[in-house]
């Protein structure tokens, strides 16, 4: 099992697990990050502090619910249904991404979140104190 964040966006706060790879530990030594949110079709992205290549496992096609990293934008990511990408209702990123975790909350309350607004993501524990 992997480390627990919280993430904060605009009006949403749900909870997520980090995997135990490479990039999420990079991201986990990071916290507390705060960014600014995008939105792609049901993704909701931002930069991160966080400097990571493309790892082998990499991919494109994700699930609703699984984060990721996309080193082309030093961005963490957010999916919960379709981008401008995606062929059906499976999230697409726009070019391969590291998935780093998963959320334990309901993914698609991230539609509420608007462009501009503050995301935050802290350490589980740092949320409930």
């Amino acid at each position: 099992m992997g480390d627990r964040i919280t993430i904060r966006a605009g009006s949403v706060t749900a909870e997520a697990e980090l995997n135990e790879s490479p990039t999420a530990r990079a991201i986990w030594e990071a916290l507390p990050i705060t960014g600014q949110a995008n939105t792609w079709g049901d993704e909701v992205y931002f930069e991160i502090p966080v400097q990571a290549a493309l790892a082998a496992d990499a991919r494109a096609e994700v699930e609703v619910g699984e984060l990721g990293y996309w080193p082309v934008g030093s961005a963490f990511c957010i999916f919960f249904g379709p981008t401008p990408m995606s062929a059906g209702e499976k999230p697409q990123a726009a070019s391969p991404v590291n998935v780093v975790g998963r959320m334990l909350d309901d993914a698609t309350i991230f539609r509420q979140v608007r462009q501009g607004e503050t995301v935050e993501l802290v350490e589980l524990a740092a949320a409930s104190a």
